[in-house]
């Protein structure tokens, strides 16, 4: 098999996978320019992959690179003066896309975001996505044990956010 039919297969085995990784990870709906980037990443260097891991792990990594160097980009842009920046597109959800989430998914989606970078990967990883402790590890580069200790932390981090959100939510209705 050549490196475009293997790369086609995992297309199709884990697109899915990974635009949903990266939604969860940048906060934004519209990924699929990034998604075609992990996959055209991973064909140039399908030569260092060589079966040392899982293709969906790897891809997975891949997918959080990519992720970190658009956050990078994203940051950039909105630190150059406004003007630079007319012609770009908005990254903000329209009214429909706010309406269509539904309220706990929302507040969830929101607590997931404001909680430190290493939670977020954690929680989609491994909450979200399914993944081990050991693949998780494998793509964050951790130990398993720091991949568990993590998840619990984020885990409170996200109910004391949630609880947070929902105390406020009460004093704004009174």
């Amino acid at each position: 098999m050549d490196k475009n039919e293997m790369i086609e297969q995992w297309f199709m085995r884990y697109s899915d996978d990974i635009y949903k990784f990266l939604v969860y990870y940048t906060g934004n709906k519209d990924v699929d320019d990034l998604v075609q980037d992990v996959f055209l990443k991973a064909l140039r260097s399908l030569d260092s992959f060589e079966g040392r891991s899982q293709p969906k792990t790897w891809l997975l990594t891949i997918a959080r690179h990519t992720a970190i160097d658009y956050a990078r980009k994203q940051r950039l842009r909105n630190w150059l003066p406004d003007k630079w920046l007319t012609h770009l597109k908005s990254d903000e959800r329209t009214p429909e896309e706010v309406m269509n989430l539904r309220e706990e998914q929302q507040a969830l989606y929101q607590a997931i975001q404001h909680v430190k970078p290493a939670y977020r990967e954690v929680l989609i990883l491994r909450g979200i996505k399914g993944l081990s402790s050991k693949e998780t590890a494998e793509i964050l580069d951790w130990s398993e044990n720091k991949v568990n200790v993590t998840l619990h932390r984020a885990m409170k981090a996200v109910r004391e956010k949630l609880e947070q959100d929902k105390k406020e939510m009460i004093g704004n209705a009174i």
